[in-house]
């Protein structure tokens, strides 16, 4: 897997829908996006995942030192990460008494928790870590909206979890969404499109930005292989 920018410390790949960012449980999941890189960079480490049908932006370490600081960054909340999603109905209606900031967010709030009997699955739950998401519309559509997102905190799952918590889940979500929407796309409509945050090592400003391979019009849904 050839990275879209390398250094000596680090770098940013675009993870494909349907790749494991980590081996899982099992020979036939072995195949991932970490080992791919590894085996052109061995040194190369994780530092933060995509759900497995997620696309987009990912960050790898060179090294020990690497992986330490920038797990920091993330730790300390200062790489900045926007996805794109469609969702189906008209989220804006449903949370039209939801404030907006001057530029169009709104904010998710809910806590989230492993429902252990339906693991994988993660819930809005009281007992749950505290969660939040801001997201905004860039086109409506009848029966579907393109969205912006921005993960405040990052819990597995929360995106998903939090679009579905509010009656709008992602096109051809496996986990979230009904068999009949998660029919009307072959993959889930999730993409990681912008990745920044300031080099731990040179103190330079770098930003990503990876365009995402379903249409960008209405009704946004991805083409059948």
């Amino acid at each position: 897997m050839i990275p879209i920018h390398e250094d000596e410390h680090l770098l940013v790949l675009e993870k494909p829908s349907g790749l494991l960012s980590v081996p899982g449980r099992g020979p036939e999941k072995q195949d991932c996006l970490s080992k791919r890189v590894q085996d052109r960079y061995p040194e190369a480490l994780i530092v933060h995942r995509l759900d497995q049908d997620t696309s987009g932006l990912l960050l790898m370490a060179r090294g020990i030192e690497a992986q330490r600081r920038l797990s920091k960054l993330f730790e300390t909340r200062q790489v900045k990460k926007r996805y794109l999603a469609v969702v189906t109905g008209q989220p804006e209606q449903t949370q039209s008494a939801v404030e907006t900031d001057e530029d169009g967010w709104r904010t998710i709030d809910g806590p989230i928790l492993l429902d252990w009997e339906r693991r994988p699955l993660h819930i809005i739950h009281p007992d749950g870590k505290a969660s939040r998401s801001r997201w905004r519309a860039l086109q409506i559509s009848d029966s579907a909206s393109l969205i912006e997102l921005e993960p405040v905190t990052g819990r597995t799952h929360q995106l998903r979890v939090h679009l579905q918590s509010i009656g709008h889940p992602m096109l051809g979500d496996s986990l979230y969404a009904t068999p009949e929407i998660k029919a009307l796309s072959p993959r889930l409509l999730l993409h990681a499109q912008e990745l920044a945050f300031v080099h731990p090592f040179t103190e330079q400003a770098m930003a990503f930005k990876a365009p995402v391979q379903w249409s960008a019009t209405a009704p946004f849904i991805t083409p059948q292989p």
